[in-house]
């Protein structure tokens, strides 16, 4: 009898994973650690802003606040030399992406370190 190739996600995973524990879901810090990007290791350390860094928050704080549709009760703007630092959570993936995009444009942001995570709907 001739094996057929697997035609669904499913398949392929009840073939390759004996038995596949579906209801396995990541805890809050499990899913923080792993929004961090692959790279350079992003260590930020609390330090006072320079008058520079002070300008460059104050800028991105305004560019998001200028987007009324953006829920950022729980989000914080940070510094770090040229590098926006976003922490926090967010009621969904898109508004984690549409953050990111708006405090990049600002001019004087080099890059931006988006440790937001989404929060879990409560049921």
């Amino acid at each position: 009898m001739a094996r057929r190739s697997p035609t669904s996600y499913e398949e392929i995973t009840r073939r390759s994973v004996a038995n596949p524990d579906l209801s396995f879901r990541p805890s809050l810090e499990e899913e923080h650690w792993a929004r961090h990007r692959f790279g350079q290791p992003t260590e930020h350390r609390p330090h006072p802003l320079t008058p520079r860094e002070r300008v460059l928050r104050d800028r991105v704080c305004y560019a998001l606040d200028s987007d009324p549709s953006l829920d950022l009760s729980d989000v914080t703007v940070d510094v770090d030399g040229r590098e926006v630092v976003l922490v926090g959570s967010v009621p969904g993936p898109a508004t984690a992406i549409r953050i990111e995009e708006i405090a990049g444009a600002v001019p004087g942001a080099e890059h931006v370190d988006n440790q937001l995570v989404v929060r879990r709907r409560r049921a």
